[in-house]
């Protein structure tokens, strides 16, 4: 869920409030996003991954954290390097790299031939359960 937006890194660009699907933030006076219906966030990411300057921190959580609680303190986020910690896992910014190019899954060669599909006629429709004995 959204926690932080920094004041002191953002640069009142709007592109988190462009790209947020459920409108949590509204625009502040002094231009910088303010969070303004944090329950309506679905922890998506878009609007960390999207910040150009890492000014936005997304708890990996699904409810807001206590005032208390280290996700909601901006120093300390920041002094953890979670603060833009998601769009930097990512390798989204400048000289960063891709995710894509550090995945670790084998790549392909070659495009495997693809069967021609041959599908029957769909199946007849039953009442009874068809996986399990009578």
């Amino acid at each position: 869920m959204i926690e932080i937006v920094s004041a002191a890194a953002c640069i009142a660009c709007d592109v988190c409030i462009k790209v947020c699907p459920t409108d949590v933030f509204d625009r502040g006076s002094d231009g910088v996003p303010v969070i303004a219906r944090q329950s309506d966030c679905q922890t998506c990411f878009m609007c960390e991954a999207y910040c150009p300057t890492d000014a936005l921190y997304v708890a990996p959580v699904s409810a807001p954290v206590a005032p208390d609680s280290p996700h909601a303190d901006e120093e300390a986020v920041t002094r953890t390097g979670l603060l833009g910690g998601y769009r930097a896992m990512i390798g989204w910014g400048r000289g960063r790299t891709a995710g894509a190019l550090l995945d670790q899954n084998p790549l392909l060669g070659a495009t495997p031939p693809l069967a021609e599909p041959r599908l029957p006629v769909p199946a007849q429709l039953t009442d009874e359960a068809w996986n399990h004995p009578g």
